[in-house]
């Protein structure tokens, strides 16, 4: 993480030490709370004993959503544990930890948001609660991606398609992640190059499911890929002052839906393409393309995926991983002064803190996504590539 003996990696390692400390004391005195495990322990039993069919794979809180990587890695789980809660929550504490270390990774690879800024990575008490009191599959959707998002830092595009893909196979939020990749790939690789890449995850789709796919192709697609579920209401933390009848409303997921893809095209045309003179079309003429910059990369992927947290219908408890950890980045990307951003942060948090979400809390977490948005909706846009940096002041 970092520049070995630079303030930064110091801090670094501080944040990872700590917060390992307080993931041990959370496992070992407070109370765990039994929502989803039994039914992904059902679900893995009845893969293991062979079942192939995901219309009979079922829990007590209903039939499997996810794909199959889901249920390969809970099957090690259970392996693991002999599907007992305690010896689970040490693995998924390991889990908090090396997550963790990858977002520190990330984070010491810019220096977007200064380092006392990087205590506020282990200061959410709903993110704690998620990985080793909930144990959800979400957390390990969620540290794949990380492990992803390393690897394109790092430009290995091929290998980080793959592993993304996976994180995928675990549950299909990763895809809110899927545009603005597409728009880095496209920067970074020639058309040959993308469409390896996109093979690369496509060949470990077709692996992972290719059991249930031989065994029920529509069952395993329709059940494992299902874009148009519905949520339950009550459980959702935003936009619950949006009465149900409306909620529930395919009209409503139509308008979201229109305004997600609306956003990601004018981020994408005023913002991520501001400096490619030849326009987005003329980059798949490019050859010999210049690297692009780590700030540009996160940059990209995290607005991506906030856009599409903005414009989700619905947004359970568990789903706050998908984008928390971005969110110390994306506060320090906009130019508010830093009492404004600590306050976004603070009242973010405490929405999702509050038990049942309520009319005031949604509006809340709604407004502090707008003013979020707007604030890197007008941020300087940084210059993309590493080569000429130096030499090119910001622009709005």
């Amino acid at each position: 993480m970092g520049t070995p003996k630079s303030p930064r990696f110091y801090a670094a390692v501080a944040v990872l030490a700590l917060d390992s400390i307080l993931v041990a004391v959370v496992i070992y005195r407070v109370p765990y709370t039994k929502i989803d495990w039994d039914a992904y322990m059902s679900q893995v039993t009845g893969f293991l004993d062979g079942e192939r069919n995901y219309e009979a794979l079922e829990g007590d809180t209903g039939p499997l959503v996810y794909p199959a990587g889901f249920l390969y890695i809970y099957s090690g789980i259970q392996y693991l544990t002999a599907g007992a809660v305690f010896p689970a929550q040490i693995l998924f504490g390991l889990l908090y930890v090396i997550n963790l270390g990858l977002v520190l990774w990330i984070y010491t690879r810019t220096e977007v948001v200064p380092i006392w800024g990087l205590m506020l990575l282990m200061l959410s008490k709903r993110i704690h609660s998620i990985f080793v009191l909930r144990l959800f599959n979400d957390c390990i959707a969620t540290a794949l991606t990380h492990a992803s998002i390393v690897l394109f830092l790092k430009k290995r595009w091929y290998l980080g398609l793959t592993v993304f893909s996976i994180a995928v196979s675990v549950k299909m939020n990763v895809l809110l992640y899927a545009p603005p990749l597409l728009l880095l790939l496209l920067k970074s690789l020639s058309v040959g190059g993308v469409i390896t890449a996109i093979s690369c995850a496509a060949v470990v789709q077709l692996l992972l499911g290719l059991p249930f796919l031989l065994e029920s192709p529509m069952a395993y697609i329709s059940r494992s890929f299902n874009l148009g579920r519905v949520f339950i209401h009550f459980w959702s933390v935003n936009f619950k002052f949006v009465p149900e009848k409306y909620f529930v409303s395919k009209a409503f997921a139509v308008t979201l839906l229109t305004l997600h893809l609306v956003l990601l095209f004018v981020f994408t045309k005023y913002k991520w393409l501001k400096h490619e003179k030849a326009g987005g079309i003329k980059l798949l003429d490019k050859k010999g393309k210049p690297e692009l910059a780590s700030n540009h990369i996160l940059t990209v992927l995290y607005t991506g995926n906030f856009i599409g947290i903005v414009c989700a219908r619905s947004l359970h408890y568990q789903f706050y991983s998908w984008y928390f950890y971005t969110l110390p980045y994306l506060l320090w990307k906009t130019t508010y002064p830093t009492p404004m951003r600590l306050v976004l942060f603070a009242v973010i948090e405490v929405c999702w803190n509050i038990y049942p979400s309520n009319v005031w809390s949604s509006v809340s977490l709604l407004i502090c996504h707008l003013v979020l948005l707007y604030g890197l909706w007008i941020a300087p846009t940084e210059y993309p590539y590493v080569k000429q940096v130096a030499k090119k002041s910001k622009v709005r």
